[in-house]
């Protein structure tokens, strides 16, 4: 299961149960329905942070595999140098 399937039904999944949750509380309309939005700012605020936070490691990641590229290429070059002195 890829990471983003995992993090969508873990979101449709807590955004049901909260809402759920407020619909059967024994209150009236107007605090179900400010609770509603104080919930769904809550999740929506929770959610921006994991976007971000997983933007920050897949920008980590390609940077390391940049660097690793880099190296490898680097590697190449001087062999093939090696090679070409050789002869």
């Amino acid at each position: 299961m890829s990471v983003a399937k995992f993090l969508a039904g873990f979101a449709v999944g807590t955004v049901v149960g909260a809402i759920a949750g407020l619909l059967f509380a024994p209150q009236s309309g107007e605090e179900t329905r400010e609770m509603i939005a104080e919930t769904s700012k809550d999740l929506y605020d929770k959610a921006q942070d994991s976007v971000n936070e997983l933007q920050d490691k897949a920008s980590e990641v390609m940077a390391n595999l940049q660097e690793k590229g880099d190296e490898l290429v680097e590697k190449i070059q001087n062999l093939v140098k090696k090679t070409e002195n050789s002869n």
